[in-house]
This record gives structure tokens, sequence and C-alpha cells, in this order.
């Protein structure tokens, strides 16, 4: 048994039918040019052969003392491959709508808790002979990080290697428990680290004191932050990198920051369109890794949480992005300065009002800790192959919950910036107008800066 962190056993226990607590991404590949039309199957046929699962991959939820079942991971002796990875098709004309539609069905179901927390589908019929990846995985067991790492794993920057890795089979991490170590004795090592953490809190609250931070509840209420259902769409769309780093260049900001600023763009075009545009700014939480370049993935997530000003109330372009960079600098120094247990008590302290939206009576707070999430998630530098095939996209696909009906996340492939939008589909309409939306936000900035 494996005992859980605490923010992992938090994406287990607030999981309902209308708050699925799962990951996602979206991979679309370009076959060999030699590819013969068995190539597909042939890639089914391997995976399925794959059956050496890592124990990350055998993880399900074990219930102890009676009802206790968000505190332990046990794993599954035997994993039904047949069952977490399965072929479909599209039907005819295999084209964006038609796939988004299928992915966005798959994401609104939850997983099997009497199961190991991931699924996959490999779906062919798309157009240009293309097929792609849907793979889903529970929060609890990774964090988006984590899952990148795990796919620039699995994948390959050789064209002409042909094998395949299945990223279950990925090895043991030399962090992990012992088999043999107790739960018990797992918490016996964890508590000096709790008790530490009730002194990290006290640091952490002083940069709160000190007003160095955007705080939460400062949010103004949109047509986001309501509750929501169980069901999703999904939009996405991609960018060039080249066109990104041109306007970061020109106005002295990073890659984040101009990731930040097409979203506020997007956000403000799209409530405007519908007369629903506070007069504060918007705030986004951003998530930032906790990790190292050379950190074991292996134990769920390890994340900052930073609230930043999307300055969604100013007309123009350049002087949005400046107040996003300027919120996220003062953030990051803040965060910099501290360990990281008190960082992660300072995230926890930003966060602390979020549960309450999960509660009976507390979905109408007239404020909202913030109003959405928006991630960006470093990915492969250059292309990448899976038994030849090149991967021409990779969307990020993340979780809406009651209060926050539509997340974002953004990761890099190669050349381009691909975004993964997922909003509950009956709060957030014409999801897919965001993309557009993006794209003009970039075009007003290459038109002012460049």
């Amino acid at each position: 048994m494996d005992l859980l962190n605490p923010i992992d056993a938090l994406f287990l226990t607030t999981e309902s039918r209308e708050h699925p607590m799962h990951v996602g991404g979206l991979q679309l590949f370009e076959p060999p040019a030699d590819a013969g039309p068995e190539f597909i199957r042939a890639v089914y046929d391997e995976l399925m052969d794959a059956t050496d699962v890592s124990r990350r991959f055998r993880r399900q939820q074990r219930r102890i003392l009676g009802n206790f079942s968000s505190v332990v991971w046990s794993h599954a002796e035997h994993v039904d491959l047949g069952y977490h990875l399965r072929r479909c098709a599209l039907p005819a004309p295999g084209g964006d709508s038609e796939l988004l539609d299928l992915v966005g069905r798959l994401h609104s179901s939850l997983l099997d808790r009497h199961r190991p927390l991931w699924e996959g589908r490999l779906i062919e019929g798309l157009s240009r002979n293309r097929y792609a990846v849907y793979l889903k995985v529970h929060h609890a067991l990774m964090d988006g990080v984590s899952a990148l790492r795990l796919l620039q794993r699995f994948l390959t920057d050789d064209p002409l290697d042909t094998r395949l890795r299945a990223p279950w089979t990925l090895g043991r991490d030399r962090h992990e428990p012992d088999e043999a170590t107790s739960v018990w004795e797992q918490l016996r090592r964890a508590a000096p680290r709790l008790v530490t953490g009730v002194g990290a809190s006290a640091g952490a609250l002083r940069s709160v004191i000190e007003g160095r931070l955007e705080l939460p509840l400062s949010a103004p209420p949109t047509m986001f932050n309501v509750p929501i259902g169980g069901a999703r769409s999904v939009a996405v769309g991609s960018l060039p990198l080249e066109r990104i780093h041109a306007v970061r260049s020109a106005t002295g900001t990073t890659v984040n920051d101009v990731v930040l600023a097409l979203s506020a763009s997007a956000l403000r075009a799209y409530l405007l369109d519908r007369n629903a545009l506070p007069d504060k700014p918007l705030t986004a939480m951003v998530p930032v890794s906790l990790r190292s370049a050379h950190e074991s993935d292996a134990d769920g997530n390890k994340v900052a949480a930073l609230l930043c000003n999307l300055g969604t109330h100013l007309a123009d372009p350049v002087e949005r992005l400046q107040t996003i960079s300027t919120s996220m600098r003062r953030s990051k120094e803040v965060f910099a300065q501290l360990p990281r247990l008190e960082s992660v008590a300072l995230s926890a302290l930003l966060l602390s009002p979020l549960p309450l939206v999960f509660m009976p009576g507390f979905q109408a707070l007239p404020r909202v800790p913030f109003n959405l999430v928006i991630s960006n998630i470093p990915g492969p530098r250059k292309p990448v192959y899976g038994k030849g095939a090149r991967l021409e996209s990779n969307y990020p696909l993340s979780i809406p919950f009651d209060g926050q009906a539509m997340n974002i996340t953004v990761t890099s492939t190669a050349e381009n910036l691909d975004f993964g939008i997922v909003g509950c589909r009956r709060s957030v309409p014409r999801l897919s107008s965001l993309i557009d939306h993006i794209e003009t936000g970039l075009k007003d900035l290459e038109r002012a800066t460049l």
C-alpha cells in the first residue's frame, strides 16, 4: 500500500458525477510515409502486448478501517488491458468536430474506482490517414508536469526508431515506497513533515498579510463561476511558437505571460459578445511546478498556486500584457524566497476557500476564489515519434468544477503551442469560439508590438 499525500486525497474525495477529477490528453499522430493500411492495427496490437504494467498504473483505491477510501493506494495484481485501452473509429468524414465530440464525451465519464484509475482510446478514421490517442488519468495519480514527462519518455526524437513504448510499462521509480512498507510506517515517516508544515503556514501567511500577492475571493463573479453539470465540451487549437516568441521578445515578458495574455484576450472577447464582461479584472489560478528537472515524478502532485490579475478590464492588449506580467512577477518573487514546504503552505492558504464550492449551500457565495485555472506545461522542444509516427499535436485537457466552468491548459509540441480548453457543456456555450478569439488576440499583440 502507498500513502496518499493530502492534495492527491483531495482529488479523490471531491470527485462526483458532476466533477470527474481526471486529466487527459489528445495526441494526433501522422503515420510514416510507408505506413500501410494495417499500421494502426499494428500499433494497437503492440500496445496490447505490453502487459508488464508498472506500479503506478496498477494503483487503485483501498478502503481501510471500514470506510476510509482516500488515504492509501493498493495495487491490482492483474490489469485488464482490454478494458483500459480500446480501439474506436470516427464516423465519416472524420473531421475535427467529430473528433472533439467523441473526446468531449470520453472526458465526461468517471473512471471506474474498482480498477486502476486510467483509460485510453486509439482513435481511427481521421483525415490524411492520421490517428489520435486519448488518454485520461486520475489527477490523484499524477499532475500535468508528470503526465508530460511520461509522454516524452515513451516517445523518441528518432523517426527511424520503430519500437513502441507503452506509457504504463515504464519502470518503478526508485523513490516509491517499498511494497513491504506498511501504511502505518509511511504515516510515522510523514508525521515530522506535517508538524513542520504548521510552521511553514505561519511563514507563508506573512506574504499575504504584507499585500504582495493577489488575494482569493477578490475575483468578480462571471458566467463561468456557476454550478456545473457532468457533460463536457472540448476545444483545441495551435499557434506557432515563433510568433509567441516574437511578442515575448518585443515586450520584455515571458512565454507564459503571453499565453496568459492570449487567454485573457479570448475571455474578454467571449464575455463582451454576451454583454457579460465585469468591470473588475478576472483572476486566474496559475499552477507552477515545484519539481526540479531531475526530480522523481512518482508521488502525485507537487505544484504551487499563483493568482494572476488578467487585466480583462483593459482594452489595450499591450497594457493588458504588462499588467499580467507585473502580477506574475510579484507572485514569483514571493514564492522564490520561500522554501518548498512554505510554498506548498502558501498555495494551500490561497486556495483555502476553494473546497467551499463543493459544500451544499455555498455555491451561491458572492465572491469566488478565482475565475478559472490557466496552466502552461512545457512539452517536447523538437519533433517526437512513436513507432515512426510523428506527434503532430498534443492537446492537454484538464478539470472544470463548480464555480469554475472552464479550464485552459497549454503545452508546447516542437514548433507549436497547443491549447486545450475544457468547459461545462451547459454553462459555456460555443466553447470553440474561444480558439478564434485566442488567434485574434495574438494578431492584436503583433500589430501593437512588431
